[in-house]
């Protein structure tokens, strides 16, 4: 079995990740930015005698990644599988958002997954071996409106894993892609809340698509165990949707070209609501 190192593993995709992987046989670090919150991934390993270990990293810091990643190596070898899965929301249309706010999801979203994958690049070069797993969304592929800043760390980060995809294969590493759907997880509770009345729409029909899909949530073990299989294949499959809607918002989005999703900024709420019914099958109540 492989030492895995999974980041963002306090809540949500990156705990059941770790607890998937640690019940397949593989040796866990589960990194996180707080250990404090640490205390639910720790129950379940206590119980069921998962190797497990936790390690504090904060992925928007060059130093605590740098001396995290040669910690882990210190204590359990060389690492084998990275699953980069930090990650924050964004929220709002480009005009309210702020260039703070851009920056914070671009630095933990993007250039966090970035400092880690450097971070083990070297040793599965040089060991001919390794898989790095970078859960993006369906959001790295669709850019609505109001996810503007979310959408644009997403898709800087398939870019990234696309071409790196590339250049590792020569060395036997392989890279994927893995685009969760909406997933009942900790984030939808962190969106920043709008603070003002907004010009625009989007921001109150996104939220309410969400809470139309989640009312039927998909549980992060979905998107656990799907990185638990792709870990285990050798499959060189570059892009992974995973969840009940991910297909759905793929195909709907593929089945139009750029101007008819450029046009769909005019709908009313009533027309958007019937696309909702008609895409994704839910029930949007605004």
């Amino acid at each position: 079995m492989a030492l895995a190192l999974v980041t963002g593993s306090s809540t949500g995709i990156g705990l059941a990740t770790s607890i998937s992987l640690a019940r397949a046989g593989h040796t866990v670090v589960a990194a996180m930015r707080n250990l404090e919150r640490s205390g639910e991934i720790r129950k379940i390993a206590e119980q069921e005698k998962l190797p497990i270990h936790l390690a504090k990293i904060d992925v928007d810091d060059d130093e605590s990644v740098q001396k995290g990643f040669v910690k882990v190596v210190a204590e359990h070898g060389p690492i084998d599988i990275l699953v980069n899965n930090a990650g924050i929301p964004g929220g709002g249309v480009v005009e309210e958002t702020t260039l703070d706010l851009f920056r914070q999801v671009m630095e933990t979203n993007f250039f966090g997954g970035l400092r880690c994958i450097k971070a083990v690049i070297p040793s599965m070069r040089e060991r001919r071996r390794g898989t790095i797993v970078n859960v993006t969304s369906v959001a790295g592929r669709i850019a609505g409106a109001s996810h503007g800043s979310y959408a644009a760390s997403k898709w800087a980060l398939e870019a990234v894993s696309e071409s790196l995809a590339q250049e590792l294969r020569p060395f036997n590493v392989r890279v994927a892609i893995v685009e969760p759907g909406v997933i009942a997880t900790p984030i939808f509770t962190k969106a920043p809340a709008p603070t003002a009345e907004s010009l625009y729409p989007f921001r109150k029909r996104l939220r309410a698509t969400f809470a139309g899909l989640l009312g039927k949530p998909t549980p992060p073990s979905v998107v656990g165990d799907a990185i638990r299989d792709i870990v285990a294949s050798e499959s060189l499959r570059l892009r992974y949707p995973v969840g009940p809607d991910a297909e759905l918002w793929l195909k709907a989005r593929a089945n139009k070209t750029d101007e008819q999703a450029v046009r769909e900024g005019n709908e009313t709420d009533a027309e958007f609501a019937v696309r909702m019914k008609r895409e994704l099958g839910i029930d949007v109540k605004l």
